[in-house]
């Protein structure tokens, strides 16, 4: 039995949650939450293995409509993280719209019914927008390296732990030095004979001031809940002052280097091994990790830190790109995600009957982080530059989420809310101008050259494989926000589809796009948030519910 619903949301982490909670609070129930595994999560799912937490302050991770005032650590870790999101679930009646064990296969626009046809693994659904929310951190990346299937121990991705798998007493290979790895390291270093660390690029660390949440600051937050809000405001404020370091004067980002040198030092007593770990490149080049107990662990007798990549493996025997071996029972790859190449492009056709995989050849792009041209009524969330290099990745996808609302409010005014079991009613499709998708990525590459990101002197996984940063934001939250208020028809060919014409009495065959707003070539919304479009539609005023 095939399932014609108004919205098919893809993933059920932030974003996916996020925006069923915005439809339930926009009046719109006919909407299914396709999800691959068994609960809620996302990346806070899968991403388990020891140590994990998150580097944001916990009242900044977390909905501005779902404030939650008993966090119990500044920094939360993973499982509290899941049990805010399940509980989010349960909180804003999220239940009944959840599909678990439904990995989309292939979504194919269909141009003739203006909708999209959805194959998941527990069947079908027919979708008049898609919301694509399953994130960059969903897919993760093992490099190949010559040897690997031979390797005779446990080998393992970080998004993927086996905890059935003990580590006590064995030599354990990681490989990576990222976010992750930087948290795993500490967590395993006591309990393995010897841990050794493939270090392609040494990251700069920042210590990670963390702590308990005492009782009375929660019973505060729980009893006055403006002092949760001024906590979070404070927070979001500190990391907005911090922006124009990393877009626009890199150079004043030395004085942070320096305080990283001396958390370095308080641990690494060694010379050599200092060096091994100094960054040759300016600080937010790459992500800044947060840890206080990443440099003690690395100074442990039982660790070893080899300063060049894994190249080779023979049996377990592990080669090195410097030459240097060295032996391994276990393999713990910490070497990232598909994020500038997601799977999920491969598996959505447009209407040229495309990929977006194949649309983004030449690298990703999207109308203010949302709408691909070629790919009507689609938006994904967390998508082509809306990353964050300092600040909360939930304040992006809220603001997305006042895009995504306004979108389907654009669509009811054109007809686009279809009657019962997905027919009559008329029906209407918006498809972002190649001529706005490119103006928008123009500007915001142009505002890229500048930051620390493109002239900071690394390689990090913000660029893609042509040396495109297609990942970061280079602005703050707040222009974001600006410039996801309202869709701007003047961007969109609105499409017309059958039923439509059924109403208006003209004839089925003579369905044409539609041109709405100013012409092409006039002014389009700027990454700066300003306009010279119309739009059509408010925004519904938001209350909050504590989670």
């Amino acid at each position: 039995m095939t399932e014609h619903v108004r919205v098919a949301v893809i993933g059920s982490g932030f974003g996916g949650l996020g925006a069923a909670v915005r439809l339930r609070r926009e009046g719109i129930t006919d909407f299914v939450v396709l999800e691959r595994a068994g609960s809620v999560g996302g990346t806070w799912r899968d991403n388990s293995y020891p140590g994990c937490a998150c580097d944001v302050p916990s009242h900044l991770y977390s909905f501005s409509f779902a404030p939650h005032p008993q966090w119990p650590r500044t920094f939360s870790g993973q499982e509290h993280i899941r049990t805010y999101l399940e509980h989010v679930a349960d909180v804003f009646g999220l239940r009944p719209h959840l599909r678990f064990d439904s990995e989309v296969l292939r979504m194919t626009w269909d141009a003739q019914e203006l909708r999209w046809d959805i194959e998941t693994g527990a069947g079908r659904y027919f979708a008049d927008v898609v919301v694509s929310a399953t994130g960059p951190l969903s897919d993760p990346k093992i490099p190949d390296i010559p040897g690997l299937d031979s390797f005779p121990g446990k080998v393992f991705h970080s998004a993927r732990w086996d905890h059935d798998h003990d580590l006590t007493g064995q030599r354990v290979a990681m490989v990576g030095t990222g976010a992750s790895a930087i948290q795993i390291v500490p967590a395993v270093q006591p309990d393995v004979s010897r841990l050794t660390i493939f270090q392609r690029t040494p990251p700069w660390v920042m210590p990670r001031v963390d702590r308990a949440i005492s009782g009375a600051e929660r019973a505060l937050h729980q009893a006055l809940p403006v002092t949760a809000k001024l906590r979070r405001g404070l927070l979001w404020g500190i990391r907005e002052l911090q922006v124009q370091a990393f877009t626009k004067r890199p150079n004043q980002l030395g004085f942070v280097e320096q305080l990283a040198k001396q958390n370095m030092a308080r641990a690494i007593k060694d010379p050599a091994l200092r060096a091994k770990l100094t960054p040759d490149y300016r600080i937010g080049c790459k992500r800044i990790l947060l840890s206080s107990t990443y440099y003690p662990a690395l100074a442990q007798p039982n660790v070893d830190v080899v300063a060049s990549g894994l190249s080779e493996i023979r049996g377990s025997t592990l080669v090195a790109a410097d030459g240097s071996e060295t032996e391994a029972d276990v393999i713990v790859f910490g070497t990232g995600f598909h994020v500038t190449d997601m799977p999920i492009a491969d598996r959505v056709v447009g209407a040229d009957g495309r990929t977006l995989a194949e649309s983004w050849k030449d690298g990703m792009e999207a109308l203010r982080g949302a709408s691909a041209a070629g790919f009507p009524n689609w938006m994904t969330i967390i998508g082509p530059n809306t990353g964050l290099g300092n600040s909360s990745m939930i304040l992006m996808i809220e603001s997305q989420l006042n895009y995504m609302a306004d979108y389907l409010r654009q669509l009811d005014v054109l007809g686009g809310r279809p009657g019962p079991q997905g027919t009559g009613g008329g029906r209407a499709a918006l498809d972002a101008r190649p001529s706005a998708v490119h103006a928008w990525n123009r500007r915001v590459q142009d505002r890229m050259t500048r930051t620390v990101w493109n002239t900071g002197g690394c390689t990090s996984w913000y660029l893609d494989a042509n040396g495109r940063n297609t990942t970061v934001w280079p602005g703050t939250t707040a222009e974001f926000r600006r410039a996801t208020r309202r869709v701007d028809l003047a961007e969109y060919e609105v499409l017309r589809g059958p039923a439509v014409k059924a109403q208006t009495g003209e004839p089925v065959e003579k369905a044409l796009s539609e041109p709405v707003g100013q012409p092409v070539g006039q002014p389009v919304h700027n990454p700066d948030g300003k306009t010279d479009g119309k739009t059509v539609g408010e925004p519904v005023d938001e209350k909050e519910v504590t989670a």
